[in-house]
């Protein structure tokens, strides 16, 4: 009987143990707050748009995706914005060079136009299309397109078609890639309306396109650490930084291998020889995005001595913060690393490249704050539901003792 009762008793034990633990959690959990914080801007200038650069220290303090920033204005309200990385830019670039027509011929039931350029010229010349032009009006031509260099030997280009109907036009022909052909022949499948060409040339039109990107560099702050042939630069102030590059600043002379994050490996060198310098020290980084607050830069020095470093230099792609907004007003960042938090969508990320054309005002970040925020009490069912489980297991415990004790009285 006394084992039975042991057995019980520790069972609530266990029990109001469990209990006192699950309580110290639910009250842990309703204790955890998130940080936010408020920097402060200033905005000047007349304009009707708005663009604050984010600094290092906001993106440290942000989700990786800036998912949890918000524009306040004096009165606490949310202002629509949208951020801005960067654009593209893009040109086209168009030659044309005449052909002339040097043979039009039937055989076997095929109508043929050869051409060649009209001028010789000892570079090459290269082309995106073939364009026409002809008095002839409602015809549609099925056609094979055919290229050369000597006028003797013919590569098959493409199949197409030319036309001309109800004043709709293609009097063109795409090429799938640049050609450098000097002779282009034209075969119709027939040519009963005796269509003729008044005259041709090659196009030569490319699309060049630019990416501007908002670049800011960094002085980062870091910590030294060499043994067993390998240096380890660990620098601080990059989470969350979207990085273009990293750059050692050394006057040592040397030729190493160097990683940064987890996998890059490139070799630097910094050499001098005969009054000419040859130099290397940038590790391209490709948009790399440091989660934690340590970002690690690893020199492998075999069995060299280690390089003195002068200095880390950190190049980021940026982002504007852009809004609607008046110099009168006054307006504050507010953020905090929450990964519940999506970015808003507003209205005026839908017009945003008529916006980036005309004239933004230029403001930045003064000072960063960590606001004090009451969190309002919730009740936490799971707080009264453990309490009285202790309750009512220390109450069973107390009978069960008092019980034994009876019991035990009463043998002796």
């Amino acid at each position: 009987m006394r084992k039975k009762a042991a057995m019980i008793l520790s069972t609530l034990i266990l029990m109001n143990m469990t209990a006192m633990a699950a309580l110290a959690q639910a009250q842990t959990d309703a204790e955890t707050t998130i940080e936010t914080y408020a920097a402060t801007t200033s905005v000047e200038g007349d304009n009707r748009y708005k663009a604050i650069r984010l600094t290092p220290l906001v993106y440290n303090l942000t989700n990786s995706n800036l998912s949890d920033i918000l524009v306040k204005d004096s009165k606490g309200e949310n202002v629509p914005y949208f951020i801005h990385e960067g654009s593209r830019s893009s040109s086209t670039i168009t030659e044309s060079t005449s052909l002339a027509l040097i043979n039009a011929y039937l055989f076997e039931d095929d109508y043929y136009f050869d051409y060649k350029l009209a001028v010789d010229t000892d570079r090459d010349t290269i082309s995106t299309s073939i364009e026409f032009s002809t008095y002839h009006t409602n015809f549609a031509k099925e056609l094979e397109v055919y290229g050369s260099y000597d006028n003797i030997h013919w590569d098959y280009i493409k199949r197409d078609s030319l036309f001309s109907v109800d004043g709709k036009d293609k009097l063109y022909i795409d090429f799938w890639q640049p050609l450098k052909y000097t002779h282009y022949r034209l075969k119709l499948g027939n040519n009963l309306e005796q269509i003729s060409f008044d005259s041709a040339q090659l196009v030569y039109s490319v699309e060049l396109s630019e990416d501007v990107y908002l670049l800011g560099s960094l002085q980062a702050d870091f910590t030294i650490k060499s043994e067993d042939g390998v240096t380890t630069i660990t620098v601080e102030g990059l989470q969350n930084l979207r990085l273009c590059d990293i750059t050692i600043q050394t006057n040592s002379m040397f030729m190493r291998n160097v990683s940064a994050g987890s996998w890059r490996q490139k070799e630097l060198y910094n050499l001098s020889f005969n009054d000419t310098s040859y130099s290397d020290t940038k590790i391209p980084l490709y948009w790399d995005i440091p989660l934690d607050e340590k970002y690690v830069i690893t020199i492998y020095d075999g069995d060299d001595r280690p390089i003195e470093i002068d200095g880390i230099l950190a190049t980021y792609y940026g982002a504007d913060v852009i809004f609607e907004g008046s110099a009168r007003e006054t307006y504050t960042l507010e953020f905090g690393r929450d990964p519940t938090k999506t970015a808003p969508v507003y209205d005026i990320g839908r017009y945003r490249n008529e916006i980036l054309k005309g004239p933004i005002d230029r403001g930045t970040i003064q000072t960063i704050n960590l606001l004090e925020i009451e969190i309002p009490q919730v009740r936490d069912y799971r707080v009264v539901f453990n309490v009285v489980i202790v309750v009512v297991t220390f109450l069973l415990g107390t009978v069960l003792v008092l019980k034994l004790r009876q019991k035990n009285s009463g043998t002796g």
